[in-house]
């Protein structure tokens, strides 16, 4: 079994109040799935697995935190991505993994953001005094004597455009804009509808430095995960360099007193894992290199992969339309480049599902983009997700919603 299996803390999820952690992390109640899941299995066509899943939500007392569940953003599918409400939903939901993107403020401190370019769209910003410090303060929309659109609404604003102090003051909301907007407000708003803004109050989407991420993360007892964004900004950023934000990045957690074995840190960058494995080599045997691939011709071929694991990389995390195909009987079936991944000697982790809508209308974009044919129903996704931990052998698997990836792995005995 893998380090990442085994190092999983056994004990159940602690539940009780935000306010209070200590006490919390003191209850070691059980991970709480909701209804999501279940859902999912009633909507699986007939079969097998169907059964095997249904007898576990049948017969399950209880369902205990797994590693093989990754929160994505936390629990973005709901909740305002890197929140601590975000965090604390993915942890409850069984999550044994979470997810800090980093990026940089102004005065060079770490953060939890998707994106160094972001704010505009995941937080308030726009609607504070803040947006008068943004690269690109709001600019409605331009629309004909029609009514037809002439340009789209448009902001920029970076987490460098701040200092930490001010990113605080800042409040979450879904990843969303208006495109149409007259206004900033306007602009803030444009949530899809099969996500909600119920978690995105004005006393809510509580924002996060990179360290607090980490004391939250230790307290809940789950590992971690954090992916260094590449910067929109030309490096060096007054006087911080590349290297220096990867190292940084590390001592946070060396700080911290986490051991390397619950850090799995990750970059699209192929150059930062890099140097995690040559200049922090206890955190860089579990560095992953994320893959940024858009469609399968962008994909590493053979003798790629087999590069990648002669110069120290161990992990890959492919988009999970790169692991998966359709055989001629319209079965969900592992790709060449996962036969080849494995082939090489790399493990994988692979981002991310609950991220695409609804399923059984079709047409599921970026993520299903090799499989989509395979997918009827919404229950379908534990089909994909089985592929993946059975025959391909995962170590993990992102989620914007982890009870899915948590209950699945609660039933086939994953760490």
């Amino acid at each position: 079994m893998h380090p990442i299996h085994r190092a999983v803390l056994a004990t159940a999820l602690t539940v009780g109040s935000l306010a209070a952690l200590p006490a919390m992390a003191a209850e070691r109640a059980t991970v709480q799935l909701g209804p999501r899941p279940f859902f999912l299995v009633d909507e699986m066509s007939d079969g097998p697995l169907k059964q095997e899943l249904r007898a576990c939500a049948d017969t399950r007392r209880g369902y205990r935190r797994t590693a093989f569940s990754i929160g994505h953003r936390g629990a973005a599918l709901q909740f305002p991505e890197h929140t601590r409400e975000s965090y604390m939903a993915a942890a409850r939901m069984g999550a044994g993994v979470i997810e800090c993107d980093v990026a940089f403020t102004k005065d060079k401190e770490l953060v939890c953001r998707h994106a160094q370019n972001d704010l505009h769209t995941t937080t308030n910003i726009l609607a504070t005094p803040l947006a008068a410090k943004c690269t690109q303060p709001f600019v409605p929309a331009a629309f004909d004597d029609a009514g037809n659109l002439l340009s789209p609404a448009r902001a920029e604003c970076r987490t460098s455009d701040i200092t930490l102090a001010e990113f605080k003051t800042l409040r979450g909301k879904m990843d969303a804009s208006n495109a149409r907007a007259r206004t900033a407000q306007e602009y803030l708003d444009g949530t899809a509808t099969w996500r909600t803004d119920l978690y995105a109050g004005p006393t809510s989407g509580t924002l996060m430095s990179h360290a607090e991420s980490i004391e939250l993360f230790k307290q809940l007892g789950v590992q971690m995960t954090p992916e260094l964004k590449f910067p929109v900004v030309p490096m060096p950023f007054d006087g911080f360099t590349q290297e220096d934000y990867a190292q940084k990045l590390i001592d946070e957690y060396k700080a911290a007193g986490v051991s390397p074995r619950r850090v799995w840190p990750q970059s699209f960058h192929q150059p930062d894992v890099l140097y995690w494995v040559r200049n922090a080599p206890a955190y860089g045997r579990q560095a992953v290199f994320l893959d940024d691939a858009n469609t399968v011709a962008d994909l590493p071929g053979a003798a790629e992969l087999a590069q990648y694991k002669a110069n120290g990389i161990r992990i890959v995390a492919p988009p999970t339309f790169a692991l998966l195909t359709v055989n001629p009987a319209g079965q969900i079936v592992p790709s060449p480049y996962a036969m080849d991944a494995k082939a090489a000697g790399l493990d994988i982790i692979t981002w991310t599902l609950e991220r695409s809508g609804l399923l059984a209308d079709g047409n599921n974009g970026f993520y299903f983009q090799t499989f989509d044919s395979g997918i009827q129903r919404e229950g379908d996704v534990f089909l994909a997700l089985d592929v993946m931990a059975r025959q391909i052998g995962v170590l993990g698997v992102f989620a914007d919603w982890p009870a899915t990836v948590s209950f699945y792995a609660n039933c086939m005995g994953l760490k």
